[in-house]
């Protein structure tokens, strides 16, 4: 399905960006990927990084600066493309709460140009990430999040007969990733104590690869209206400090404004709408959907209502990693030298 076709990947530089890019440029035949992102200094290093020279050389990879917030610039950038991937956001919780509305023009607006800049183009799948902050959100990040994901589920309803399917992927915390913990604790590891915001919280951890996989799954399985979920481990934030630093001390700073003990992917009130397909959960759209017929998706996947009730946060996940898991996990996916 991908193989002959043309990507887009809105935030196409950043973390998730560059693996996804790498991924399918490595795995599949496709005619060309585009890396649409505002950050001219951020192309620019990715078209010197090694991994990607030998694609550059094929021209199988294209640059285009451009922000979702501007609809005419992704009407261009959208001419021919088969897939969208859209990672583009602003994600720092305290940047959003102090500058809410340039969140939201990125985050809402923005999600809002992609939709629109898709029916107007030959695109035929769109899968937007969120994140697990949009479930019973307690800060704008989360909030705007929910939004978009909103957008994109409804989108289905407005396609007509168009072959265009907009579909939602949610996970948790991307292990090593810019904003995660454990790079902020691998500096501090030497300093002999950690701050630790509250020794009860909880998170889930998915691999950058793990996210990828997931990610060109639901871009080759969507049927139109999924929010799709992973089932991934979880792990305590003073196990992430053992693993990192055992014999350091913790410093005990607080919550953090917009931060949660423990963060949700599924909602109580979700598990009207939850199915469980063994290794993930779909939300299915709570109205009407064009692309969705929820008895058909259930027959065809043999897919299990949750329990109504049912909700899934990384305070009561079935699945902790341990601290040796964690540290082999970090070892693996972000820094290989640390030896403890």
């Amino acid at each position: 399905m991908i193989d002959g076709s043309t990507i887009l990947v809105t935030g196409g530089t950043g973390s998730f960006g560059k693996k996804f890019i790498q991924r399918v440029l490595n795995n599949y035949d496709v005619k060309k990927i585009i890396i649409f992102s505002r950050d001219e200094l951020k192309q620019f290093e990715m078209m010197n990084d090694p991994c990607f020279k030998e694609h550059l050389a094929s021209n199988r990879m294209r640059f285009f600066i451009g922000d979702v917030r501007d609809k005419e610039r992704l009407h261009i950038a959208l001419d021919e493309v088969d897939f969208v991937v859209h990672a583009a956001a602003l994600k720092q919780v305290p940047t959003a709460e102090y500058n809410p509305m340039e969140c939201i023009k990125t985050n809402v607006l923005g999600a809002q140009n992609i939709i629109d800049a898709c029916m107007t183009s030959k695109v035929r799948r769109v899968v937007a990430l969120s994140t697990d902050k949009a479930a019973s959100p307690v800060n704008l990040y989360g909030a705007t999040k929910l939004c978009s994901d909103k957008l994109f589920v409804a989108a289905n309803n407005i396609v007509g007969n168009r072959d265009l399917r907009f579909s939602v992927v949610r996970y948790g915390n991307v292990l090593g990733s810019r904003g995660s913990v454990i790079p902020f604790f691998l500096n501090k590891m030497n300093e002999g104590t950690l701050p630790i915001t509250d020794e009860r919280m909880t998170r889930f951890s998915i691999s950058l690869e793990e996210g990828v996989d997931f990610v060109l799954n639901a871009l080759m399985n969507a049927w139109g209206g999924e929010l799709f979920v992973p089932k991934i481990p979880s792990y305590k934030i003073t196990d992430v400090a053992k693993a990192i630093a055992p014999s350091a001390k913790f410093v005990i700073s607080g919550i953090r404004p917009g931060e949660k003990i423990h963060e949700e992917m599924i909602t109580e009130t979700d598990s009207f709408n939850t199915l469980d397909l063994g290794n993930h959960y779909v939300i299915c759209p709570s109205t009407n959907n064009r692309n969705l017929n929820v008895e058909k998706f259930i027959d065809f996947y043999q897919a299990k209502k949750v329990p109504i009730g049912f909700r899934y946060n990384s305070g009561e996940n079935e699945h902790f990693l341990s601290v040796t898991e964690i540290r082999e996990q970090i070892k693996t996916h972000v820094d290989p030298s640390l030896e403890v």
